[in-house]
C-alpha cells in the first residue's frame, strides 16, 4: 500500500461550491490517495485515459482503500463525494463508536484507529510548518492524548422544530450545515449531556416556545456536594410564559442542572434556577480555582487542559525570578497556575468580561502577582504600559487567527524562551516562520495536543528560544 501523507493542508470545503445541476450521481470506483485536514479521503478522477484526474474529496473514506462513491459536489477545481461502499478496507479502519458518525458533523475520524489519527494530526501541523512557515523544529513532541469519549464539557448545541417530523431536533450540525442532526446521544460530550439530548429534544418540544428556542448552550464545571456543576442556556427569541419556565426549572432540578436564560446577547444572560449557581473548575496541582460564568471560553477537554498546563510549563521552564507575559490569557487558566511558580506574571486579553473574572480569580486565589489588562491584541498596543515592560518569557495562546499583529509589535528581544499553544496549525506555522526566519529564534521542539479526539481539530504547542 502506497505510504500516504494525510497532511493536504487545504480541501477547499470553504471555497465557495458551485451548485451545478449537471452533478453525475452515477456511482464511481475511486482509489483513496491520501486524506485532507479535514478528515475526507483524496482521490484523482480521470476524464480519460491517461489524465491524472481531477482531485475528489470523498467523504467516509480512508488513504489505502478502494471505495465505490457518489458525487455531492461539483467545483472548477474538485469535486466533492460520499462513500456508498468500501470494496477495500484499510487496515486502520475501526467500527465507528456513534450510531449517528457519518450524518452528524460533531466528528469526522471516528472511523480512524485512535492512534493513527494522533499520527495525522502531528502529520498536518509538520506540513504546515515547512509548507507555510518553512521551519521545521528541533524535535518533536510526544502527542499529548486524554479520555477520547465523553471529554467535552463545552458547546453548543442547534435545536430546530421540524413539523413535517412533528419533533424537535436538538444536535449538533449535520456534515451539511443546513441541517440539525437529529441525535439521541453523543459519546464524546460528557455522559450527563450527551445520554440526555433526547430528554432535552422532548423537553423543549413540550414548551409552548420550542419553536423560539434556536439554541442550547452547555458548559460543565466540578460537580459539588450540592450541584452538578453543569449549567445549560436556553437562548430564546421571545419571553417565555411561566409554564414554559416551570417546564425549564423541572428539568434542571431532575437533573441537577444549573439553567440560564439568554434573551438577548451575551450580556443578557441571567440564572433561571437557581437563583445564584456557581460554577468553578479546579487545577489541583497547582491549588487554584477558577470561577466561570455560563458562556466563558473554558478548555473543551477537562483532563487534556492540565495535560496541557503541565507541558506549557515544562517548556516555558518559569522560575520564581520571572516576569512572564501571557498573551490571549482568557480566564487566566495559564497565568493563574504560572502565578504560583514566577515572580510575576501579566496576562492580556481582548474580551473585558473574561479579563474581570481573572482579577476576581486571582484575588480568590490570594495571587497578588498576578496582573490583567484588557486589550485588542490585533490593534496597535505600542503605547500601553504593559507593552513597555521587562519580561523575560512569552506565552502565547490566540484564536485561530495566530498572533501575527500583537508579535510584529512586541520588543522581542526580550523573551529567551516563547511557548505558543495553538488551535490551528496554519496560522501557528505562519508566526513560526515569522519568529524563526525574520526574528532570530529557534524552533526547538512542537507537536500536537489532541484535545478534540475523532474531530479534524488540530491543537498543538511549539516551543521558540533565542538563537545564540
Amino acid at each position: 500500500m502506497r505510504q500516504w501523507r494525510p497532511v493536504i493542508a487545504r480541501s477547499f470545503r470553504h471555497v465557495a461550491r458551485s451548485r451545478s445541476p449537471r452533478i453525475d450521481k452515477t456511482p464511481f470506483e475511486a482509489e483513496i490517495l491520501d486524506l485532507t485536514h479535514d478528515g475526507r479521503g483524496v482521490a484523482r478522477r480521470a476524464a480519460a485515459p491517461g489524465e491524472s484526474g481531477k482531485a475528489v474529496f470523498v467523504a467516509g473514506a480512508l488513504p489505502g482503500e478502494r471505495v465505490m462513491a457518489e458525487q455531492t459536489a461539483k467545483n472548477r477545481h474538485f469535486d466533492e463525494a460520499r462513500a456508498l461502499e468500501v470494496l477495500q478496507a484499510s487496515p486502520d479502519r475501526v467500527a465507528p463508536r456513534c450510531a449517528h458518525f457519518g450524518t452528524c458533523g460533531g466528528c469526522v475520524l471516528q472511523h480512524l484507529d485512535e492512534d493513527k489519527q494522533i499520527h495525522a494530526k502531528q502529520r498536518v501541523l509538520m506540513e504546515n510548518l515547512e509548507r507555510i512557515g518553512h521551519v521545521s523544529p528541533g524535535s518533536v513532541l510526544a502527542p499529548l492524548v486524554d479520555a477520547s469519549w465523553g471529554y467535552r464539557r463545552k458547546g453548543r448545541f442547534s435545536v430546530r422544530r421540524v413539523d413535517k417530523k412533528d419533533k424537535t431536533l436538538v444536535g449538533f450540525r449535520e456534515q451539511d450545515p443546513r441541517f440539525v442532526a437529529d441525535l439521541s446521544e453523543c459519546h464524546t460530550v460528557i455522559p450527563e449531556i450527551g445520554g440526555r439530548i433526547a430528554a432535552l429534544a422532548a423537553l423543549v418540544d413540550g414548551l409552548e416556545a420550542r419553536a423560539d428556542i434556536p439554541q442550547i448552550e452547555f458548559i460543565a464545571g466540578d460537580a459539588t456536594a450540592e450541584f452538578s456543576g453543569i449549567a445549560l442556556v436556553f437562548r430564546h427569541l421571545k419571553p417565555l410564559g411561566e409554564a414554559d419556565r416551570a417546564a425549564l426549572i423541572a428539568f434542571g432540578q431532575q437533573h441537577s442542572f444549573a439553567i440560564f436564560l439568554q434573551p438577548g446577547g451575551v450580556d443578557s444572560v441571567h440564572p433561571l434556577w437557581p437563583e445564584a449557581p456557581a460554577l468553578a473548575f479546579v487545577l489541583p496541582q497547582w491549588n487554584v480555582e477558577l470561577a466561570f460564568r455560563p458562556l466563558d471560553f473554558i478548555q473543551v477537554n477537562a483532563g487534556l487542559n492540565q495535560k496541557m498546563i503541565a507541558r506549557t510549563f515544562e517548556l516555558l521552564d518559569p522560575q520564581p525570578r520571572d516576569r512572564v507575559l501571557d498573551l490571549f490569557c482568557g480566564l487566566g487558566n495559564f497565568t493563574l497556575p504560572m502565578a504560583r511558580l514566577v515572580g510575576e506574571v501579566v496576562g492580556v486579553e481582548g474580551d473585558a468580561g473574561l479579563v474581570a473574572r481573572a482579577r476576581e480569580n486571582a484575588q480568590r486565589n490570594g495571587l497578588a502577582n498576578a496582573q490583567f489588562h484588557a486589550a485588542d491584541l490585533t490593534q496597535d498596543q505600542r503605547g500601553t504600559g504593559w507593552m513597555r515592560q521587562g519580561f523575560d518569557k512569552l506565552l502565547l495562546d490566540p484564536p485561530r487567527s495566530g498572533a501575527i499583529e500583537v508579535l510584529q509589535q512586541l520588543p522581542l528581544k526580550q523573551f529567551n524562551r516563547i511557548v505558543y499553544v495553538s488551535c490551528h496549525p496554519g496560522s501557528l506555522a505562519r508566526d513560526a516562520g515569522f519568529l524563526v526566519n525574520e526574528q532570530g529564534y529557534e524552533l526547538k521542539s512542537a507537536g500536537v495536543m489532541d484535545m478534540f479526539p475523532h474531530t479534524a481539530h488540530v491543537e498543538s504547542i511549539a516551543l521558540f528560544e533565542r538563537r545564540k
